[in-house]
């Protein structure tokens, strides 16, 4: 019989080579773990950047089976990088990975909070993230199968690519970019986004804008993080960061000039991104989850994930802190969705803010949106 799992917590700059060898064999012989998240070279930039960042290592018999790189904030538990971390699970050899109940009861902390965990669950609801993996024949190929797929979809924004160049001169697209500069404009639209959408700030808090900054700075070999920008006539109309490792490109924060709209300068990006992309031997786009609906037009695969709060036995009460109550209160128990929908928010909060005071401040801010959502849907009904 295989003896008891056992846990070792430990900063990323502790492992050894060993660590980092037996690591990327893992990632390499594991096809589930083949998004950028789940390298080494995430976890090592990541660690330097995120506050009070570890790595659990799981051992059997003496024998190590798996690392988890993780976060705490307060009595929370969440993967390295959340709320911005896609994927995130055990790094394990097929089979070995243990159960997420297992894993947390492992790790100590009352709460264990995931958002799209990659292996053995039990526990959570079922989520699938979407992406795009290109036939042997490359872009060319799959965009012919999805023109005759989705012909009215498609012509459309060959319709939307001649009127951009029409509007403001012809389209020029580059992917591959690291300018500083670029990617602050990039941070600006998208806080611009979440002011109009009532949505939380992750980039206020300051160290998730670093870790961009960081991750588009690495000179790993084979893992790295850029972006694509799409312009017409000279006028910048569009931008996307992407993170990048092996064959997946894993598009992470689009952002388009919203007066643009109309013109989809956005989805136009992604295609010519794909297309340079494959010519650059990446196969696989990943997307993430799915809720905009031009990914269904993209996408013809899926990876299963499971999202989760696990509580320790008897710790359920901490769900009702302060900030956490604000949310919960606000949301008023009208309808799972809603409920759904505050979780998340309080997910992103407390990922994103280190102190309980600005995690307050947060809840605060989101549950006043919570309000305006239940009374919305109070006055449908």
């Amino acid at each position: 019989m295989p003896g008891t799992l056992q846990i070792e917590i430990v900063k990323a700059s502790q492992l050894t080579v060993a660590d980092r060898v037996l690591w990327r064999a893992m990632v390499e012989a594991n096809r589930d773990l083949a998004s950028p998240y789940f390298a080494w070279e995430f976890t090592e930039i990541a660690s330097r950047i995120v506050p009070q960042a570890a790595v659990a290592i799981l051992t059997r018999d003496g024998r190590t089976i798996g690392y988890f790189p993780h976060q705490r904030r307060g009595s929370s538990i969440q993967p390295l990088g959340a709320p911005m971390n896609d994927y995130h699970g055990v790094i394990a050899m097929p089979g070995d990975a243990p159960p997420l109940a297992e894993v947390a009861e492992l790790l100590g902390a009352p709460r264990l909070s995931v958002s799209a965990w990659v292996g053995p669950s039990g526990v959570g609801a079922h989520r699938e993230t979407l992406m795009t993996v290109l036939p042997e024949e490359g872009y060319d190929a799959w965009y012919a199968e999805r023109r005759r797929t989705w012909g009215k979809y498609f012509k459309d924004k060959e319709r939307a690519r001649r009127s951009l160049e029409t509007e403001l001169g012809q389209a020029d697209v580059k992917r591959g970019l690291t300018d500083p500069a670029m990617l602050d404009h990039l941070i600006g639209l998208k806080r611009d986004q979440y002011a109009r959408t009532s949505r939380h700030d992750i980039f206020a808090c300051g160290w998730t804008r670093d870790l961009l900054h960081a991750l588009m700075a690495s000179e790993y070999e084979g893992f790295g993080a850029s972006m694509a920008a799409l312009w017409a006539g000279g006028k910048l109309t569009a931008i996307e960061y992407s993170l990048h490792a092996g064959d997946r490109y894993h598009f992470w924060f689009p952002a388009y000039e919203p007066g643009l709209a109309r013109c989809s300068p956005g989805i136009l990006l992604t295609m010519d991104t794909m297309r340079l992309g494959a010519e650059a031997g990446f196969r696989v786009f990943d997307f993430g989850f799915g809720g905009e609906g031009y990914k269904k037009y993209f996408c013809n695969a899926t990876q299963a994930v499971r999202e989760a709060v696990v509580l320790r036995p008897g710790m359920g009460s901490l769900l009702s802190d302060a900030a956490f109550g604000l949310l919960n209160t606000a949301a008023g128990g009208r309808g799972e969705r809603l409920r759904t929908s505050v979780r998340r928010r309080w997910a992103a909060i407390e990922a994103c803010e280190v102190t309980p005071a600005n995690r307050l401040k947060g809840a605060a801010a989101a549950a006043v949106v919570a309000v305006r959502k239940a009374t919305g849907a109070s006055h449908a009904a």
